[in-house]
C-alpha cells in the first residue's frame, strides 16, 4: 500500500480513537495537518487548522463507540511532493444509522513530513 493510502487509514484510526475512546495524544494527531490546512465539512462549513484543533480539544471521547471504515481509495493525482486521494468513509455509532461520505484529500510533503493540506467531504445520500 502506498504511503498516502496508509496515512488515510492511520489518520482515521487516530481520529476514531480520539473521538470514540479519548485515546491518543492531541499533538501527534494535530501534527498530521499542515499549518495551512483547510477542510470543507459535510455541512459546508470551512475549518482551518486552528478550528480543527479546537474541535479535537472539545470533542475528546465525545462519540463513544465510534467506528470509521475507509473504502474505495483511489489515487487521483500524485507528484514528487504530494498527492490527491479520494475515498469513501463510513462512520458508525452504536444504535445509530451510519453516515457515509466521499472525501478528497490533498497531501503535501514538507521538511516536517507528510501533511494533510486540504480535505473536502461530501455526504452520500442514503
Amino acid at each position: 500500500m502506498n504511503r498516502y493510502f496508509t496515512e488515510v487509514i492511520d489518520a482515521h484510526v487516530a481520529i476514531a480513537d480520539w473521538l470514540g475512546k479519548g485515546a491518543g495524544e492531541l499533538q501527534p494527531l494535530l501534527a498530521r495537518f499542515h499549518a495551512d490546512f483547510c477542510m470543507i465539512a459535510l455541512n459546508g462549513s470551512k475549518l482551518g487548522s486552528n478550528e480543527l484543533g479546537g474541535f479535537f480539544q472539545a470533542h475528546r471521547a465525545a462519540k463513544p463507540g465510534l467506528e470509521i471504515v475507509i473504502e474505495e481509495m483511489k489515487m487521483v493525482a500524485e507528484w514528487a511532493t504530494g498527492a490527491v486521494v479520494n475515498y469513501r468513509e463510513k462512520q458508525t455509532l452504536p444504535g445509530q444509522p451510519a453516515t457515509l461520505r466521499y472525501s478528497t484529500v490533498v497531501f503535501t510533503q514538507s521538511a516536517d513530513g507528510l501533511r494533510w493540506l486540504h480535505l473536502h467531504e461530501t455526504p452520500i445520500g442514503q
